[in-house]
């Protein structure tokens, strides 16, 4: 499973959605096309980005399988291996936004 660490995210949930589609999007539909899993890894964020980042997970698990992707909302550290390590071990769980 490949961790992608999203970067740059705007505090305003249309803009930080906006950021990911523009310069996120093309980067994890590669990974996911060569055949890896992928658990992307945001910072954390208030209610106001759920939707949006729920939709996306969702949109490319559809998309993409049967390859499998996340992604996890948390500030790192232990948490964030904790969950990759179970997400990686889980082969049913994708499309799934994690908050730690």
């Amino acid at each position: 499973m490949k961790r992608i660490a999203v970067e740059g995210l705007p505090d305003d949930p249309l803009a930080a959605a906006g950021v990911f589609h523009q310069h996120w999007l093309a980067h994890v539909e590669g990974v996911l096309g060569r055949g890896e899993d992928v658990m992307l890894f945001v910072p954390p964020a208030d209610h106001t980005h759920r939707e949006w980042r729920q939709a996306i997970v969702a949109g490319l698990a559809r998309k993409h399988a049967p390859r499998r992707i996340n992604m996890v909302a948390g500030g790192g550290g232990e948490a964030a291996d904790a969950t990759e390590a179970y997400l990686a071990a889980a082969p049913g769980i994708t499309g799934q936004y994690l908050e730690t």
